[in-house]
């Protein structure tokens, strides 16, 4: 299994099933993306991200979606939380334990 996320400096990298047989990175470099993603911006995955300017306008909380997000990808991970910890410029932080028992913890600026 493969995905593509971006780097701290922008690049475009690989990411691939572990030599172990383990999917865990690709899946939360897939999460990470999501977070990041607006709806209707990518052509094959049109239903998920966030709709921020959306979110404003109509006063839906983003919440709303991050819990749908983490509802998407929560069968992917042994444990999975993402909560938001600022909400100017939205920071989430990602808690994950990986099906391989590793455990993440990741803080993602959208």
């Amino acid at each position: 299994m493969r995905t593509y996320g971006r780097d701290q400096s922008g690049k475009w990298r690989r990411v691939e099933t572990d030599a172990n047989g383990f999917d865990d990175s690709v899946w939360l470099t897939t999460l990470i993306q999501t977070l990041k993603l607006s709806p209707q911006e990518s052509p094959f995955y049109a239903a998920h991200g966030i709709p921020a300017n959306g979110s404003v306008i109509q006063q839906i909380l983003p919440t709303y979606y991050v819990d749908r997000i983490q509802r998407q990808f929560s069968g992917k991970f042994a444990s999975l939380s993402i909560v938001l910890t600022q909400s100017d410029p939205p920071v989430y932080n990602i808690s994950a334990i990986t099906q391989s028992g590793s455990k993440i913890v990741a803080e993602i600026v959208t």
